[in-house]
């Protein structure tokens, strides 16, 4: 005697739903949104008209006018850009005032951080063994920095240009992550005193703006420290913009905490599992996840907001680029100086954007 198939054998194939499949190119059919209502349609043709009027003198300017080798004399009779200044001063733009005969040195920092950004954005690598990893590279990179393998040669005065950007990026972000993660646990603390502390701490520095933090770090920490005792420059910039990376970061953290299910850690004290490891085994995986816009957001913010380092007399990658353009020779590429920069600027955060999409997709699955 057969055996009754199940019901789903049994329905009809008419009956079964089936999944719209996707267009051809992969994609939705993006492109008809544009047109697909009368409003949408005159949006989208003033849009393409700006661009009609808006690229080709752009286009003349970075390209078809250019000059791209001269001098000074040659670019100011030009209509164009003048790359040939960028040319002249790219080291002095990427550098700074650090020791021209030195300048391996940073170049060599941008690769060791570049190198480490490029292996922790893989996600086979993360493992505790790369936060040891982080700690020695840093290390490294400050001791480049500074001159080794004769440490000291090369006073903080003079780091300048690209390196310093990503250095007090860096190292604002990673020593502010574990303080923010502090901050973000007290506040949702039920003893009291740890939560308005953490509160305390939290809207104080998101209250104030950050040049003002800066300020506060060069002038005012030197009268807070014991007689005798004295705190390099750039490391007081360092340790203020850590502070005040950490007051925004710890939000981040505890809207990713209250975005993780009161199932998932009743399901966790229900296993036994202590505080700690409930949340490094089940809470922070998840919360984390969450956040991850958050984070890159907040990650493009404190690179484009190390300019403000000016105001201590550290000269940035944007400021090196300004000093350029105020050399007597070429005085004046002010636009060229700063279309440059901002490239560069664009070009890391455009790929911290998509790393980020990328990587919401491959943690989903």
């Amino acid at each position: 005697m057969d055996r009754a198939k199940p019901s789903a054998l049994r329905t009809p194939a008419a009956q079964i739903p089936v999944a719209p499949r996707r267009a051809r190119n992969g994609g939705s059919g993006w492109w008809r949104g544009l047109f697909d209502t009368p409003a949408n349609a005159v949006i989208t043709a003033a849009c393409l008209l700006l661009l009609g009027i808006a690229i080709p003198p752009v286009l003349r300017w970075t390209v078809l006018d250019a000059v791209w080798s001269g001098t000074s004399e040659t670019c100011r009779s030009a209509s164009g850009a003048c790359w040939a200044f960028i040319g002249e001063k790219f080291r002095f733009i990427l550098f700074g005032f650090y020791p021209r005969q030195q300048h391996w040195k940073p170049a060599l920092t941008l690769v060791l951080l570049f190198g480490m950004i490029g292996v922790t954005a893989v996600p086979r690598f993360w493992h505790p063994r790369l936060v040891v990893l982080w700690v020695v590279a840093i290390i490294a990179a400050v001791l480049l920095m500074a001159g080794a393998p004769h440490p000291g040669t090369v006073a903080t005065d003079v780091w300048a240009g690209l390196p310093l950007t990503l250095l007090l990026a860096v190292i604002g972000i990673g020593a502010a992550f574990p303080l923010a993660l502090l901050l973000a646990l007290g506040r949702r603390s039920r003893m009291g005193g740890v939560r308005w502390m953490s509160i305390l701490v939290i809207e104080v520095m998101r209250g104030v703006p950050l040049i003002a933090v800066l300020y506060a770090a060069i002038l005012l920490l030197p009268l807070m420290l014991p007689a005798g005792v004295t705190l390099d420059k750039l490391l007081r910039a360092q340790l203020a913009l850590a502070g005040f990376i950490a007051a925004y970061m710890a939000e981040v953290i505890r809207a990713g905490l209250q975005g993780v299910g009161d199932g998932q850690y009743e399901a966790a004290k229900s296993l036994g599992l202590s505080y700690g490891t409930m949340l490094r085994l089940v809470i922070l995986p998840q919360a984390l996840r969450i956040v991850i816009p958050s984070f890159v957001t907040l990650a493009i913010g404190v690179l484009q907001s190390t300019t403000l380092v000016i105001v201590i007399g550290a000269f940035d990658f944007l400021n090196t680029a300004r000093v350029a353009a105020s050399d007597p020779n070429w005085l004046g590429f002010f636009d060229e100086a700063f279309f440059f920069t901002g490239a560069v600027y664009f070009l890391l955060s455009f790929l911290a954007s998509r790393y980020s999409l990328w990587l919401e997709r491959r943690l989903r699955r």
